[in-house]
């Protein structure tokens, strides 16, 4: 593809600067400020008419990242070691493993021997996702679910927060790429931020990636109130004799858990500028179901909380949910109706009330919650005038951001766009043709299979996986499309049938067990080709654990360990050695 910036034809080699090198160089010496050319996202209820770009606030230096070296950089990533397990049997401890070797992928173009000599670093940036910041005692959580299904709660969900703010602390720590050296543009957030769609959580959520002091507790300031001291055998009841179903397979008796727990954590917040991809769990409640039930919406700042629920009518929820037969909730606000005399009483608090689009819209552009940069973390003004979620960025001198919207306000926790959002896509990349585009999304191509029409635009066509990938390939600067969603470490190539291609990069969630981030640099091999680079890496936690370590590093190891050991736990979601860390070769166009 041709580009309208070149670069001088003089011999280079991997340490080799050009002009893109400087602009990203430069941006990490005061806090990667290169970032800050946003672009206006289009009013997605009008024609994809071209609009102007604008430039953005650009993150004020905070004096805490230095500046990073053009070499390689693979100290505390997955190439140099992960967590593994050091016992066989019954619940396992952690400790130290061998890294994860580097896989070459040529299935979207052939790698030239020398093309390591004389590769030049475009973009590099580290991917969050599916973070799932709980308020573990909201009203209004399907962990009664587990009385069918042993995968419906998580044992660890009261350390999210402590396992989000050792990730921060982790990305803190990187001095650059791991192959290129290359300094971090930023840090991209792919969905699944928070995980009730809480007013809570999201406090939470931007009180971690921007720094501050957050207290992971709602309801009675006093104690907690919850599944994990309901003295139900079915849930872990870490402070308490009783010998529940976890215990069984080996689960700790943890004095001051729970009271450890809620106490207040302080989060160091990115030294990177961070943008924001909303996701399921974000915008809908329960990440499953659509606003407007009033009586739902009263429950989930109310006293009453349902904790237990016999198997089978769990399990004609959960299939509810999982068919999409319920996107609006009322099977579920039947079922709280049916089993009012089963509801527990707990503190009541307005603050776990659901938030709309527009509040998330709303907090992430509220001034005292820039952090590092930039105001509204991609969103801006013209997205609260549109009801829109999506918006594009310049990343590099040549290489610009695209964050779409693929939840579904009609309800379903699977994806679509509607048609104005397509458009809006299609004209972007067109008017973006001479920069190279990474398109971010929460769903991955085959997620997004929900037709459920959005109330808001309810004659507006919803499209799914299989058209964006159709779209995507007819745009020849797209090497990557970066979501989340599955839980999962996987990487596709996607052929087009005109000659274009591009990788997908979905990478696995930091709420179950491997819990990584990625990170991804973008190099031009001056032979015809490109590679993306993805390296994952896990969080600054140590691999050990130690039980009498209640401090908030140890409740963040203890979340990683914890995680590994939960009941009915997926063991593939590490993905193959060629989901992981890999070079992904593609031509250019």
């Amino acid at each position: 593809m041709s580009r309208s910036r070149s670069v001088a034809a003089s011999a280079v080699s991997t340490l080799a600067v050009d002009r893109r090198t400087l602009f990203a160089a430069a941006g990490a010496v005061t806090v990667s400020a290169g970032i800050g050319h946003a672009l206006r996202p289009i009013d997605s209820q009008a024609a994809p008419a071209i609009p102007a770009q604008r430039e953005a606030p650009v993150a004020a230096s905070s004096g805490r990242a230095p500046a990073a070296p053009l070499t390689p950089y693979t100290r505390g990533t997955t190439a140099a070691g992960v967590a593994a397990p050091r016992t066989a049997n019954g619940y396992r401890r952690l400790g130290d493993g061998p890294g994860w070797s580097r896989v070459v992928r040529d299935e979207l173009a052939a790698p030239h021997p020398c093309r390591a000599a004389r590769r030049t670093p475009l973009a590099a940036f580290v991917q969050l996702t599916d973070l799932h910041l709980t308020d573990v005692q909201h009203p209004l959580r399907l962990e009664f679910l587990r009385s069918a299904d042993i995968r419906a709660w998580r044992p660890h969900e009261a350390l999210t927060v402590h396992g989000a703010v050792s990730l921060v602390e982790r990305v803190n720590a990187l001095r650059g790429g791991p192959v290129t050296g290359s300094p971090l543009h930023f840090a991209m957030t792919t969905g699944d931020n928070t995980d009730n769609n809480s007013r809570t959580e999201l406090d939470w959520y931007l009180t971690v990636l921007n720094g501050g002091r957050v207290t992971p507790d709602s309801g009675d300031p006093r104690h907690y109130e919850g599944v994990q001291n309901s003295g139900l055998r079915q849930y872990w009841q870490p402070d308490s004799a009783v010998r529940d179903t976890d215990k069984r397979l080996g689960f700790p008796h943890l004095d001051g858990f729970l009271a450890a727990a809620v106490r207040e954590v302080r989060s160091p917040g990115l030294n990177l500028p961070w943008y924001s991809t909303v996701g399921n769990h974000d915008s809908l409640p329960l990440g499953c179901y659509g606003h407007g039930d009033p009586y739902l919406t009263e429950f989930a700042v109310g006293g009453r909380k349902l904790m237990d629920l016999p198997a089978a009518e769990a399990q004609r929820l959960q299939a509810a949910i999982r068919s999409a037969r319920d996107p609006r909730g009322t099977a579920f606000r039947d079922l709280l109706k049916a089993h009012a005399r089963d509801l527990r009483p707990v503190t009541p608090d307005e603050r776990r009330a659901p938030y709309t689009p527009a509040e998330y819209l709303r907090a992430h552009l509220d001034p005292a919650r820039t952090g590092p940069g930039p105001v509204g973390h991609g969103y801006s003004s013209a997205n609260l005038d549109t009801g829109t979620q999506y918006y594009s960025f310049r990343i590099a001198d040549d290489v610009i951001g695209i964050s779409l919207d693929t939840t579904d306000p009609g309800g379903h926790y699977e994806g679509s766009i509607g048609t104005a959002q397509l458009r809006w896509l299609d004209s972007t990349l067109k008017r973006n043709a001479d920069s190279w585009a990474i398109v971010f999304s929460h769903h991955t191509s085959a997620s997004m299979d929900n037709p459920q029409p959005d109330p808001a635009r309810p004659h507006e066509r919803r499209h799914g996986g299989a058209e964006l990938v159709a779209l995507l390939g007819r745009h020849r600067n797209v090497p990557a499309w970066v979501n989340g969603h599955i839980h999962r470490n996987e990487i596709l190539a996607h052929h087009a049938p005109d000659g274009g291609s591009f990788w997908e990069v979905s990478t696995a969630s930091h709420v179950d067990f491997p819990q990584l981030a990625r990170v991804v640099e973008l190099a031009d091999n001056k032979d015809g080709t490109l590679s993306l680079f993805t390296t994952l890496v896990e969080s600054a936690a140590p691999h050990r654990t130690d039980f009498a370590d209640l401090s908030q590093t140890g409740l963040a190891a203890l979340y990683r360990e914890i995680s590994f050991n939960a009941p009915g736990g997926r063991t593939d979601l590490a993905g193959a050695a060629r989901d992981r860390n890999t070079e992904l070769l593609l031509k250019k166009g």
